[in-house]
């Protein structure tokens, strides 16, 4: 079975690898022209995965349809922004009998649409794959350096779900499978917007108290929005849910978390966009959560301070007053 990987960033550059020490030969599609010409000179991506060299069964490419062409099994792994004009140019080159696996965590912010709707949309007039997403607790840095790592493949086609899960499951990734599409979707998306929140408090020092009161609730508001959109309680207690939360929230790996930092500092949004070279999906998702969470009328206090740090400047600080504030109520 051969594998292709659509995105050269560091998840994308970490699966690959671990595809190919896999033993599956596997392309990986990489745009930017700097990073694949020194891939292929020293077989590693020294600007968003250094440190880890690729395997032989992985080869580099700059051709999407060829590279989309490549594999029984196609892993998206694109930041959302992008990945509605990433469908479009591999969706002529694709077939029926492929799997296809989303990794992004994200909403399209035009359509609000979570990311397998917009595949279908998208490839609805070529042909129609089969479609799933894989999420969970899983730096990249820990995926590439083979530490143990479970995750979880949702599939409205449990045959589909069953043929990711066989053909990644090693003795250093476990992957499980579920059905529920819409909650794993949510659930990955939600969680970066938490995990600023968290960034914010840890840097102002709130302690581990404060840390712990913005996991549990902002699962809440996870779930909340979760389950508006279709999403089952269960996956909310899961891997995709409370497991990617709590990984986000405290781990030193996570981009969200220090994009809340460098705001607990001072910086502003421009500034903190300005020194990244990988993309925070909480910063444009939190626009998408407060956008959803008001057409379906759900309630997201914490959620709607990170916007308001980020969109309008207020004060961190004060986003916590404002949350520790709000009228007594029932948990």
């Amino acid at each position: 079975m051969n594998a292709s990987v659509i995105g050269g960033g560091s998840w994308g550059s970490a699966f690959a690898r671990y595809l190919g020490a896999l033993g599956l030969p596997t392309r990986l599609w990489i745009r930017e022209e700097e990073v694949i010409e020194e891939a292929l000179r020293t077989r590693e991506n020294k600007t968003f995965l250094p440190g880890f060299a690729f395997p032989p069964a992985v080869e580099f490419s700059s051709d999407l349809p060829g590279t989309a062409a490549f594999g029984q099994l196609v892993f998206v792994a694109v930041p959302s922004q992008f990945c509605r004009s990433a469908y479009r140019k591999l969706a002529p080159a694709l077939r029926k009998d492929q799997i296809i696996v989303s990794l992004t965590k994200g909403f399209d912010q035009k359509t609000l649409r979570r990311m397998s709707e917009v595949m279908e949309e998208v490839f609805s007039p070529h042909v129609r794959p089969r479609l799933a997403v894989l999420s969970g607790p899983s730096f990249a840095r820990e995926v590439a350096g083979d530490q143990p790592t479970a995750l979880v493949v949702a599939s409205r086609d449990l045959g589909a779900a069953r043929a990711v899960q066989g053909a990644i499951s090693s003795l250093t990734l476990r992957a499980y499978t579920c059905r529920d599409v819409a909650g794993v979707e949510v659930a990955g998306a939600l969680k970066n917007v938490v995990a600023i929140a968290s960034g914010i408090s840890d840097s102002l020092g709130l302690g581990l108290n404060s840390r712990a009161a913005l996991i549990t609730r902002g699962l809440v508001e996870i779930s909340r929005l979760g389950m508006a959109l279709g999403g089952k309680r269960e996956t909310f207690s899961g891997l995709a849910g409370i497991g990617d939360l709590v990984l986000t929230c405290t781990g030193e790996l996570s981009r969200n978390h220090r994009v809340g930092q460098q705001l607990a500092r001072g910086h502003k949004l421009e500034e903190i966009l300005s020194g990244m070279k990988m993309v925070a999906e909480g910063i444009h998702t939190t626009l998408s959560a407060r956008r959803l969470a008001r057409s379906r009328g759900v309630e997201m206090p914490i959620s709607e301070q990170i916007y308001q740090v980020l969109y309008r400047g207020k004060d961190p600080r004060e986003a916590v007053t404002a949350l520790m504030s709000r009228k007594l109520k029932n948990e």
